[in-house]
C-alpha cells in the first residue's frame, strides 16, 4: 500500500501538514494529550500543530514519525511547512496572527506592523538593516503590507493596540512619512476597523516597559503570547504565561487614554507633522 504523498508547498503546507498529523494521530487511537505526553509537550501544543497555528520543528517531526509510525513523512515535509517570507524570529507569530480571532498588541517604540504604511515600514526596515540591498528591504515591506491586508476583510480579526506616545512622537522617516502614517492610523480608527489607545508619557512606569507584547486568541486553538526584543522573539502557549501577560495588557488599557482622546491626539500630531513641525 503506497505511503502518504509529499505535501505541495504551494497549497498552504502548514495547514496540510497539520491535517495529516490529525489523521495519523486519530488513526493511532491517540488523543492530543496522549500524543503530547509521548513528545513531552502539552496537548494544546499538538492542537496548534494540527490547526497550523504553530510551526512544526524538525525535532518534533522526527518524534512524530517514530510515535505514529509514519516512516519519514513528517521529516520530509517539515522543511516545506517551515518556509516563510518573514524573519525567522517572527515567522511563527506572523503566520499565527493570520488565523487569529482577536489580537491585542502593545507597541513601545513604533507603530504596530499591521497598522503601518509602506513608507513607514520602509523606514523601520531600513533602520533595522542599514546595509541591506534595496530589494531586500522591499521584500520585507511587501511581506508586512501583505499581513496588513487582513484589516481590509470585515470578517478579519479584532485588533486592539495600545501604542506608546513615544512611537507617535519619534520621527520615523521624517515629518511627511509620520503625517501619512498617523493619518492612516486615524482613518482605521474612524472606520471602526481597529481599536487604538495611546499610552501617554504621564502614565509613568508600566509592566511592559522592556518590550512589545502581542496576545492572540483563536476560535479552535489555545491562546498565544508573542514577546519581542531586538532581533529576537518567542511564542509561548503556557496558560499561566499567557494569563500573566493578559493581566499586564489590561493594566496598560486602564492606564492609556480613551479611544476618543487617543484619536484626537493622533490627528493633532498628524497635523503638526504635515506642517513640518516635530511635535
Amino acid at each position: 500500500m503506497p505511503g502518504p504523498k509529499d505535501l505541495d508547498p504551494s497549497s498552504s503546507p502548514r495547514a496540510l501538514l497539520g491535517a495529516e498529523l490529525r489523521h495519523a494521530r486519530e488513526k493511532s487511537g491517540l488523543s492530543q494529550e496522549e500524543l503530547g505526553a509521548r513528545l513531552f509537550v502539552s496537548g494544546s501544543f499538538i492542537g496548534q500543530l494540527e490547526s497550523g497555528t504553530r510551526r512544526m520543528q524538525p525535532e518534533y517531526a522526527r518524534l512524530l514519525d517514530d510515535v505514529l509510525d509514519t516512516e519519514d513523512f513528517f521529516r520530509r515535509n517539515c522543511t516545506a511547512s517551515a518556509k516563510s517570507k518573514y524573519p525567522e524570529h517572527f515567522a511563527q507569530a506572523a503566520e499565527a496572527e493570520g488565523t487569529a480571532r482577536e489580537i491585542k498588541e502593545y507597541a513601545s517604540m513604533l507603530i504596530p506592523g499591521l497598522l503601518q504604511t509602506p513608507a513607514y515600514a520602509r523606514a523601520v526596515c531600513r533602520a533595522y538593516q542599514p546595509t541591506a540591498p534595496d530589494d531586500a528591504i522591499e521584500e520585507l515591506v511587501t511581506a508586512r503590507m501583505e499581513r496588513a491586508r487582513m484589516l481590509a476583510d470585515p470578517t478579519g480579526p479584532v485588533l486592539w493596540a495600545v501604542v506608546d506616545e513615544s512611537a507617535l512622537r519619534r520621527s520615523t522617516g521624517g515629518p511627511g512619512v509620520m503625517a501619512e502614517a498617523l493619518r492612516h492610523l486615524a482613518h482605521l480608527m474612524r472606520e471602526n476597523r481597529v481599536i487604538v489607545q495611546v499610552l501617554p508619557f504621564e502614565a509613568g512606569a508600566h509592566p511592559a516597559m522592556q518590550g512589545c507584547v502581542k496576545l492572540m486568541d483563536f476560535a479552535d486553538a489555545p491562546s498565544l503570547v508573542y514577546l519581542e526584543g531586538v532581533g529576537t522573539g518567542r511564542v509561548d502557549d503556557d496558560p499561566a504565561t499567557v494569563g500573566r501577560y493578559r493581566f499586564y495588557y489590561e493594566l496598560l488599557m486602564v492606564a492609556a487614554l480613551s479611544t476618543t482622546k487617543s484619536l484626537s491626539l493622533i490627528e493633532k500630531l498628524a497635523q503638526n507633522y504635515a506642517h513640518g513641525d516635530h511635535p
